[in-house]
């Protein structure tokens, strides 16, 4: 096993050939590996690790123990794992590790991660942020729908990790406010999601932004469609760690496939979106979001919308309210599946089944989170049963097959649904204006405020005699 085959000599077929689920894999690439004791033992330095312990976090999981060595060592690495098993640390702890003990320049940030929606953005910022902070590095995030002004000032005071979206990325450097040149170590995370979404062009205008040298750390659960080509361009014989194969989880995951019928749909997904517990429901459109979301509050229950269409604001206030239990439901679009990290789900419902096997997995990674369990239920039409049960093979799922109608015994055992008590639900936006770190109530809208920074327009002020 020390010589690998003729035909696996380029890094892309070499990449190809780890990614799949019948490679037999040489020394120099993990499939599985075995968890040190603590993170110590991973070479990591100490505030960094006592950081961790502060937050309960004491034992790596495999992909953390398999990448973090060769990512300290400086080795571009190639890595997958599937949803919840801790990739965001795999590659965010060498990454703080090794930018420690130096600071940025104004406008020129030293690390970079490219993630492909404005929640993983956050989600990755809030995660490495208080790390960073143990080793005196400033942690930012640039997504769309939040305020440039204090990004671009963020940047001219000098940003250590820059988390962020290709395109605000791409509209930051565009206005002369971010320097890529003195990047020394860029992650790009999810990257088979940019693919889908089509963000690859303004990935590769990005990578070729940053110097030839630099360090690359490429995470994805799949290598299909061009990732395959940024490998290739970017890495330089990368070292291969793949801690999972790109099936759904059978371990800790209850795949279910209920058969309704089109009148009793819609009761059925009421009753399963009121059981206790946190639940999100999924959906192809923003148009079915929004639908399914008036209906249910109508039907009083608890329940937010999130997808591409809201204002950030407005998807920071619901995920918010998710986590702290004021909402039991989400309706979500599958952009928004890889950015959704609550712990504790322990439903997802395929209220519309997926468009494809890959939708299936990240839509079902919402549950079962690093060695959670949790359940996974498709609402299958009649006519939808072959297509869905076709789908949920190439995800590698074998589901058990109910029939199920309005408050079916069955559908309570398997999902805890339960009847809603028909009067609407009012959302309360009221804790909303106060600042989540202070507690203190926001200005209103109506009143007047200086700018926070020199890149933000001043307002108009009243003329006292009019």
């Amino acid at each position: 096993m020390g010589v690998w085959p003729r035909s696996l000599r380029s890094p892309r077929s070499l990449a190809r050939y780890a990614f799949s689920e019948r490679s037999s894999l040489p020394s120099s690439v993990s499939l599985h590996a075995v968890s040190p004791l603590t993170f110590a033992d991973l070479k990591l330095p100490k505030p960094l690790v006592a950081a961790l312990e502060r937050q309960g976090i004491t034992t790596p999981f495999p992909i953390q123990s398999a990448a973090v060595p060769d990512a300290l060592a400086g080795r571009d690495v190639l890595g997958r794992g599937q949803t919840g098993s801790g990739k965001t640390l795999a590659f965010g702890l060498p990454t703080l590790a090794r930018l420690a003990g130096r600071r940025a320049e104004p406008h020129r940030p030293r690390g970079l991660i490219l993630v492909p929606t404005r929640e993983l953005a956050m989600q990755v910022h809030d995660a490495l942020e208080p790390l960073g902070r143990a080793l005196s590095l400033r942690t930012r995030s640039a997504v769309g729908g939040t305020s440039f002004g204090r990004q671009a000032e963020a940047l001219r005071r000098g940003v250590d990790l820059l988390v962020a979206t290709p395109g605000r990325l791409t509209d930051l450097v565009e206005q002369g406010v971010c320097f890529l040149d003195r990047v020394e170590i860029t992650v790009l995370d999810e990257a088979d999601h940019m693919a889908d979404l089509g963000f690859l062009p303004a990935v590769t205008a990005l990578l070729d932004r940053t110097p030839a040298g630099g360090q690359r750390l490429l995470f994805s659960a799949t290598l299909d469609r061009d990732v395959d080509t940024l490998v290739e361009r970017y890495l330089t014989d990368p070292v291969t760690h793949s801690v999972a194969p790109a099936v759904a989880s059978v371990e800790t995951m209850e795949h279910h496939l209920l058969l309704v019928s089109p009148a009793d749909k819609l009761a059925v997904t009421a009753q399963i979106a009121n059981r206790e517990g946190r639940t999100i429901l999924f959906v192809r459109t923003r148009e079915a979001v929004d639908r399914i979301v008036a209906q249910l509050t109508s039907m009083g229950v608890p329940v937010g919308a999130l997808h591409g269409g809201l204002t950030q604001r407005v998807r920071t206030r619901t995920l918010a309210d998710f986590r702290q239990g004021r909402l039991s439901a989400l309706v979500a679009t599958d952009v928004a599946a890889r950015g959704i990290h609550v712990d504790g789900i322990s439903l997802v419902v395929h209220v519309d089944p997926p468009a494809d096997s890959k939708d299936y997995l990240h839509r079902a990674g919402r549950t079962a989170r690093a060695g959670a369990t949790g359940t996974v239920v498709t609402l299958v039409l009649p006519h939808q049963r072959r297509s869905t049960i076709a789908l949920l093979r190439r995800a590698g799922v074998r589901p058990t097959f109910t029939r199920v109608a309005v408050a079916d015994p069955e559908l309570v055992r398997l999902t805890g649904a339960r009847e809603p008590s028909g009067v609407p639900f009012v959302r309360d936006w009221s804790h909303t204006d106060r600042d989540r770190r202070t507690g203190r109530r926001r200005p209103s809208r109506n009143q007047e405020r200086r700018p926070r920074s020199r890149w933000s327009a001043p307002r108009p002020r009243r003329d006292p005699a009019a």
